[in-house]
């Protein structure tokens, strides 16, 4: 079993220390999205070791698809495939469930897929998603769940949550009879719940409460940042939040910006997970202390400052920005691993920053400064 202690709090922000059988968290995080077992933009897993980054993220459905848990357990579980010693998060495939929604039909036993490589038939249920995770072997693995638009009919949101309780169970116990078996990847594998609910408050607390009751290694919110409002994205928070475990991580998938991590911290969570930086940074988008900055301007041809002043990031130690612009114009593959590696920097940085901030009693106002900081251009 992992270990989780809180720390610090202020007000509902916590600062935690997560201990897995891969080495240690430290909470609140964001996790490296690295779909296929690889950042996308030419960044290693020693590279990552460099930037700072505690947790890879990878995807269930996508590496089973290629090259195949199977084989990846053949070759010693995920880890040793792609050389990273540190936590590893696999989601479950649910999130395939709302965003292939064109390729897939929903049943109670799980969800049919057409795959998107080669159009084959792929079922996947509760317990096929926990095989597949426990062939990986992550640290974590993520309960198979229904992702329903946060914007979606209440009279269809209501029962797909009831079905994701139920899949959730039947997660649980899967997941506790590959654990004891002999052979499997990683013993001491964790899983966590996911809550849904989307924007109706009744329907998330309700459900926060029944999982909160099945005793999970952690607890996620799922299903924002999929159409609904920053808004209704931090009253979902507040609403939801004070109803998981306080005793257990809290984790809201696929947020977000730096302000959506700063207002969701201060929130209650701390795991998080988003493509944003390294997305954004493969169009030359680069994140810094005054926001977002595009290397493809022409303002940049001649600018010899790095990326960011005072960034310690291998790209701003080493590169320009007219360098950097000049091989992003230029379409070479060194622009991409460039800007990608110091916006995952930025962000990694920035959850230390907050961590630093939680202990120190003074998270309100680095929050404050923060985000003016972010609002304020560069030369303003």
């Amino acid at each position: 079993m992992a270990k989780y202690t809180v720390l610090n709090t202020e007000g509902r922000a916590k600062r935690a220390r997560f201990e897995t059988v891969h080495g240690v968290i430290e909470t609140p995080v964001f996790m490296n999205v690295g779909t296929v077992a690889a950042i996308k933009g030419a960044v290693s897993s020693p590279d990552l070791t460099q930037i700072g980054c505690q947790v890879e993220l990878c995807n269930t459905y996508h590496l089973h698809v290629r090259p195949g848990d199977e084989l990846i357990k053949d070759l010693g579980g995920l880890h040793k495939f792609m050389n990273w010693d540190r936590p590893i998060l696999t989601d479950s495939g649910g999130f395939q469930v709302f965003s292939l929604a064109s390729l897939r039909k929903i049943k109670e036993e799980g969800v049919t897929f057409h795959s998107h490589v080669d159009g084959r038939i792929i079922f996947m249920g509760p317990e096929e998603s926990m095989q597949i995770q426990s062939n990986l072997g992550s640290t974590i693995a993520m309960a198979f769940d229904e992702c329903p638009p946060a914007l979606a009919e209440r009279e269809y949101v209501k029962p797909s949550v009831e079905r994701t309780t139920r899949w959730l169970a039947r997660c649980k116990a899967r997941l506790d009879e590959l654990n004891a078996t002999e052979g499997t990847v990683n013993q001491s594998q964790l899983l966590f719940g996911i809550n849904q609910g989307a924007v109706y408050d009744d329907i998330r607390i309700e459900h926060a409460k029944t999982i909160a009751d099945m005793d999970l290694d952690g607890y996620a919110i799922g299903g924002l940042a999929v159409g609904e409002s920053h808004d209704q994205m931090y009253h979902v928070l507040e609403q939801t939040v004070p109803y998981l475990p306080k005793d257990k991580p809290t984790y809201l998938m696929g947020v977000g910006t730096p302000a959506n991590i700063l207002e969701a911290v201060e929130r209650g969570v701390d795991f998080f997970d988003c493509v944003y930086p390294s997305r954004n940074a493969r169009h030359g988008h680069l994140y810094t202390r005054h926001g977002r900055l595009n290397i493809k301007n022409a303002c940049y041809a001649r600018d010899q400052r790095p990326i960011e002043e005072g960034c310690d990031c291998p790209t701003c130690r080493n590169f320009s920005r007219a360098y950097i612009r000049h091989l992003m114009v230029a379409g070479e593959m060194l622009a991409m691993r460039l800007c990608v590696m110091h916006n995952l920097y930025f962000y990694n940085r920035l959850m230390a920053e907050i961590r630093q901030a939680l202990d120190e009693g003074n998270f309100a106002e680095y929050k404050r400064k923060t985000l003016s900081d972010l609002a304020t251009p560069e030369n303003a």
